[in-house]
């Protein structure tokens, strides 16, 4: 399995780290460490020269209600499963140094990767879910085939769409 990104260490320079969200700079600079101790998340990196973070993204385990899914989905799950398992690509994020020249879309392809290797070896999960954090945010999922899930801002893409990509 090749990726681009590697697991967040203590040797990852991030103080600098500036997407132009507040809240994604914050993350990265301040609490994904404590997230991380405490296991909800995993946080991959690309790294820059010199151990600069020219991005980050994080992933967890999640579910989602089966009423919410697209019919297509829920028709084909067991009626048995209120809860579908799945794979929460919890936060995104370029560094401006780097914005527009394509590492949003590496980070996401990485991401999908290593959610899609997991679901196929290590844990069952049936879609990735992106909750954007913003209207833009919501724009780039959309054009890389996430769906809106029905009642709340979170998004879809089915781990067999995802496997067309790697297989």
């Amino acid at each position: 399995m090749n990726y681009l990104t590697v697991p967040l260490d203590k040797l990852h320079l991030r103080k600098s780290f500036s997407c132009g969200n507040e809240i994604l700079d914050r993350y990265i600079q301040k609490q994904v460490s404590q997230d991380i101790k405490r296991k909800l998340c995993i946080c991959f990196i690309l790294k820059g020269s010199k151990k600069e973070t020219m991005g980050y993204y994080t992933l967890s385990n999640n579910s989602v209600p089966l009423n919410i899914v697209p019919e297509e989905v829920r028709k084909k799950m067991p009626k048995s499963y209120l809860n579908l398992p799945t794979t929460l690509l919890g936060r995104l994020a370029v560094d401006l140094k780097y914005a527009g020249k394509g590492y949003g879309k590496m980070l996401l392809l990485d991401s999908l990767k290593r959610s899609y290797d997991a679901s196929k070896n290590v844990l069952g999960s049936m879609a990735v879910i992106v909750d954007p954090i913003d209207e833009n945010a919501e724009k780039f999922y959309l054009k890389y085939g996430f769906i809106k899930l029905a009642d709340n801002g979170k998004m879809f893409l089915s781990m067999n769409t995802v496997s067309k990509l790697f297989e």
